[in-house]
C-alpha cells in the first residue's frame, strides 16, 4: 500500500543553533523572534553571558551546538547552568548539504534541524560524573607520559650499549630502578650494580653484570638523569591525581559497605594507590572486577567515561551501539552490505577491547567464548564481539544490580555441544535421517 507523504512539521518551535568555534560563536534564533536572527559573539566570558541573555530574550528554550574539539564545552556548561536544554549533536549527521558551508549557514541549518526534531543529542553523564572522566583521563596521560620517559632510558642506556633490557623485562621496576639510580649516582662497576637485582629476577648476576659492560658517555648519562628526573616527577603528578581521584570518588559515593572476595588481591604498579576497588562499589553498588577481564583499572576507565547511571539508554542494544561494538546493519535491497562496526574513538570502547584481549588464556566462560571467536573470525573481530559481551555484562549489573557468576570453561563448552547437537539432529530430521550416539552404533 502506498504511503502518504507528510509534510514535516515543527516539534521544536523554541530552538536556536549555534556553530561553535575557537573565537567566537555564530547563533541562530527563529526568524520572527528577532530583527536581527543571527548573530556573532565571541568565545570570551562575558560574551557567552550575552549570549545567554539574547536567548532568553528571544523566548529560546532548547540549542543544538556541534561537538567542535573542545570549544563548545563552557558555552554547554553555561547555557545549562542557565535552564537551557543543550543538545550536543554529531557533526557528521548535520554536514551532508550540499551549498551550506559557512558559519552563519551552518548555525541556521542547526536551527532549522532541531526545530523539526531531526537532532538527536550525545550522552553526557552528570556533572560528577564529568569532573571523575576529566581525573580519570588526565590520569591515563601522566601514565603515557611516564611510558615514555621509560623509552627515553631504554633509548640512553642502548646508545651505550647497555644491554640491561635484554636480561630484565622492566627497567621501571624494582630491580631496574635500583641500577639505573646507581648509574646516575656514579656506579660504574657492573658487579656492583649487578648485586642490586632482586631475588625474583631470573638472570644471574654474571648475565647482569656482562649487560653493564659499556661506554659510559657523558652524554649519553646526561639524557639518563634527564630522562629519570623527568619520570619520578610524573609519579609525584600521578601520586597528586590519585589524591583528586579518591576525593572525587567519594563525592559520588551511593551505597554503602564492600565488595565481596575478589578474584585476584594483587596490585598492579599503575594502579591507583588506595583501595580503588571499592570506591567504585560504593559508586555503583555492583563489582564489576567480579567479571573476567575487567581490571579495576579497567572499571574505572569505563565507570568513569559512562558512570553508574545508565537510564539514557532504553535498552543494552542501544548502550553497544554507542560504544561501538554493535554489528553495522547497513541493507539495501534486502542484502546486507556490511556488518562491520562503526569507527569511533570511545574509551570506554577501547578499555573494554584491551579487556577482551586480556582473556586469551582465561579458563572462564569467557575465555572460552573469545578462543571460539577466534576460531570463527580474525582476531580484532573476536576481540569486538567479545568486547561487546563484556558491554552487556555491564549493562544488565549496572541496571539490575545483579552480581556476575562465572560459570567456567566447562560450562560454556557443554553449552555449545548442546547447541551443536540441536541443530544436527534438526538437520537429520529434515532430511530424513536420525541422529544416533556412536555406543548406540556399536
Amino acid at each position: 500500500m502506498a504511503q502518504r507523504n507528510r509534510a514535516l512539521s515543527i516539534t521544536n518551535p523554541d530552538a536556536a543553533g549555534i556553530d561553535i568555534g575557537s573565537a567566537s560563536h555564530f547563533v541562530a534564533v527563529p526568524p520572527d523572534r528577532d530583527d536581527e536572527p543571527v548573530r556573532e559573539f565571541r568565545s570570551f566570558t562575558a560574551d557567552l553571558h550575552a549570549l545567554a541573555d539574547w536567548l532568553k530574550a528571544c523566548g529560546v528554550e532548547t540549542v543544538a551546538m556541534e561537538s567542535t574539539g573542545v570549544y563548545w564545552i563552557a558555552l554547554y556548561e553555561l547555557l545549562e547552568s542557565r535552564g537551557f536544554e543543550v543538545l550536543l549533536v554529531n557533526a557528521r549527521h548535520v554536514k551532508n548539504v550540499s551549498g551550506r558551508k559557512s558559519d552563519v549557514l551552518d548555525c541556521q541549518w542547526l536551527q532549522q534541524l532541531h526545530a523539526y526534531g531531526l537532532l538527536r543529542g550525545a550522552f553526557r553523564p552528570a556533572e560528577a560524573v564529568c569532573s571523575l572522566r576529566s581525573l580519570s583521563r588526565q590520569r591515563e596521560m601522566l601514565l603515557r607520559g611516564q611510558a615514555r620517559c621509560v623509552q627515553h632510558m631504554q633509548k640512553a642506556l642502548a646508545q651505550m650499549n647497555i644491554q640491561l633490557a635484554n636480561v630484565i623485562s622492566d627497567v621501571a621496576g624494582e630491580t631496574g630502578q635500583r641500577i639505573i639510580r646507581a648509574i646516575v649516582a656514579g656506579e660504574r662497576d657492573p658487579y656492583a650494580l649487578a648485586a642490586m637485582k632482586h631475588g625474583r629476577i631470573r638472570a644471574s648476576r654474571d648475565d647482569i653484570a656482562q649487560s653493564l659492560h659499556g661506554h659510559w658517555r657523558t652524554e649519553h648519562l646526561f639524557a639518563l638523569r634527564q630522562a629519570l628526573a623527568h619520570f619520578d616527577f610524573h609519579g609525584t603528578q600521578l601520586a597528586e591525581c590519585d589524591r583528586a581521584l579518591q576525593a572525587s570518588l567519594t563525592q559520588l559515593h551511593a551505597h554503602a559497605g564492600a565488595p565481596g572476595p575478589g578474584r585476584r588481591s594483587g596490585r598492579t604498579r599503575n594502579s591507583p594507590q588506595f583501595d580503588l576497588r571499592t570506591q567504585l562499589f560504593q559508586m555503583c553498588g555492583v563489582d564489576l572486577t567480579r567479571i573476567n577481564g575487567i581490571e579495576v583499572t579497567t572499571a574505572l576507565a569505563v565507570l568513569s567515561e559512562i558512570g553508574a547511571d545508565l537510564s539514557r539508554f532504553p535498552s543494552v542494544k542501544h548502550f553497544t551501539s554507542w560504544l561501538g561494538l554493535c554489528p553495522g546493519t547497513r541493507i539495501s535491497g534486502g542484502k546486507s552490505l556490511s556488518g562491520k562496526s562503526k569507527r569511533t574513538a570511545n574509551r570506554a570502547a577501547h578499555a573494554l577491547k584491551l579487556a577482551a584481549a586480556a582473556l586469551r588464556t582465561s579458563q572462564s566462560a569467557l575465555g572460552a567464548y573469545f578462543r571460539r571467536m577466534c576460531a570463527r573470525l580474525d582476531k580484532p573481530k573476536a576481540i569486538a564481539a567479545t568486547a561487546h559481551k563484556l558491554a552487556r555484562l555491564i549493562y544488565m549489573m549496572l541496571t539490575k544490580g545483579e552480581e556476575f557468576v562465572d560459570r567456567g570453561e566447562e560450562y560454556y563448552e557443554e553449552r555449545h555441544r548442546q547447541r551443536v547437537l540441536h541443530h544436527l539432529t534438526k538437520r537429520a530430521e529434515k532430511l530424513g535421517m536420525k541422529l544416533m550416539p556412536a555406543q548406540t552404533i556399536e
